[in-house]
């Protein structure tokens, strides 16, 4: 309940001054660009500020319901939590580029590369699950994202030498994990997963990461969880470095929580040669 409520403003349809501008005049008072996460937390009222990290991302109190609001049913605000908006902000592929979305139900993200991409380039996006693809789609189209290519499979079945897929420079993994790092499960709610339990998805998400870094254009991979668990986290990653290592080099791993419904991690591969600091302000890290 004191988790601030987190609205990315969709600039495939409109700007951050125009939404700032659109709750002003329903009452809500803008007090500038957040100057620490301690501010955010202090938010009451309708007070809101914009987000110290992400550029489009306004923040709100706590428990502040926007599902009703033009601009929400509009597209023109998505609600999306922080750290579901990190892994796009962090892959930031350029207008242009092909994309590929790897877990991508319920599309939160997808609609999120699209707006970075400014619909330009293409993104082909998997999820095995019929219904969530169904939703996923209405969800793209008012948001108004033109340029992607919805896929029900398996994205571990996916040929990285298809033709389709030659051009893919960026990968967006966001594998099904524990979800131990959501703060709004409560930890009585929900048992803790087992060891077996956690062994099963680190081995998916060890596949699932070494497929992605098969693509052979490949520049930029962000691999995120909402997970706690260094098995599914730095575990994994060791993993497929060592495999991989020669080729890709992690340039930044750290977790994604904070004042966030998420808290997971986030790494990012880029090839050996161009080897970067991603997001260096962000002041949490994983293990070493």
């Amino acid at each position: 309940s004191q988790v601030p409520r987190y609205v990315r403003v969709n600039t495939l349809k409109t700007c951050v001054d125009d939404v700032v501008d659109f709750f002003k005049r329903q009452g809500y008072s803008y007090l500038g660009k957040a100057a620490s996460v301690e501010e955010l937390s202090a938010l009451s009222g309708k007070k809101f500020v914009l987000d110290l990290h992400l550029p489009e991302l306004l923040v709100f109190p706590p428990q502040t319901d926007f599902h009703d609001n033009v601009l929400y049913t509009s597209g023109h605000i998505i609600l999306q939590d922080k750290a579901s908006c990190l892994p796009a902000f962090l892959l930031s592929p350029g207008p242009g580029a092909h994309v590929i979305d790897a877990c991508a139900a319920p599309g939160n993200k997808t609609s999120h590369l699209a707006a970075i991409l400014q619909n330009k380039g293409q993104i082909f996006a998997f999820d095995v699950d019929t219904k969530r693809l169904a939703t996923m789609n209405t969800m793209l189209m008012r948001a108004g994202v033109t340029a992607f290519q919805l896929t029900q499979q398996d994205f571990l079945t996916v040929d990285p030498t298809d033709p389709r897929y030659r051009k893919v420079t960026h990968i967006l993994l966001d594998p099904s994990c524990s979800g131990s790092g959501m703060v709004t499960r409560l930890p009585q709610e929900e048992a803790a997963p087992s060891a077996e339990r956690l062994r099963a998805l680190a081995g998916f998400q060890r596949k699932a990461l070494s497929h992605a870094l098969s693509f052979p254009a490949l520049q930029r991979l962000v691999y995120s969880t909402c997970s706690l668990h260094q098995e599914e986290n730095e575990a994994v990653v060791e993993a497929v470095l060592r495999d991989h290592g020669s080729a890709f080099r992690c340039a930044s791993l750290g977790a994604q929580g904070g004042e966030d419904t998420l808290w997971g991690s986030a790494l990012t591969l880029v090839p050996h040669h161009r080897l970067v600091n991603t997001f260096p302000s962000w002041p949490c890290r994983g293990l070493a």
